[in-house]
């Protein structure tokens, strides 16, 4: 059975390429345009990843990933970060709020399959 991956990001071209990248790697693929979205396609199925944005209009990432870890099904999800953000202070903010990656944009699909690959559990 295919790992499922909620990829989050207000932009459509980012969307289309994480999920052209993981589904040629064979995972099953959601996608959500920003974290208000996001938080409504979280109906208790097992998520294997969750690939974030940080900032998006209604719910930026961080906001997005603390509600997302404040329900028991979702706690343990692993994060990674995709963003066009470097600020130190961001990242401690993503860390303590559950991110285990951040990956900046624009990224090669080879190097986000490879994060992916160490944080979906087989």
């Amino acid at each position: 059975m295919a790992k499922t991956i909620l990829i989050v990001d207000d932009s459509a071209s980012v969307r289309q390429v994480v999920s052209i990248a993981l589904n040629q790697a064979g995972y099953e693929v959601i996608a959500a345009s920003d974290g208000q979205e996001a938080l409504s396609k979280l109906d208790g199925r097992k998520l294997h990843l969750v690939i974030s944005d940080l900032n998006m209009p209604r719910m930026d990432g961080i906001s997005f990933i603390r509600q997302m870890k404040a329900k028991p099904v979702y706690q343990f999800t692993p994060v990674i970060m995709l963003t066009t953000e470097i600020a130190e202070a961001k990242k401690q903010e993503g860390k303590l709020a559950g991110v285990k990656a951040w990956a900046v944009k624009p990224f090669q699909p080879e190097q986000l399959l490879l994060a992916v690959s160490k944080l979906v559990l087989p």
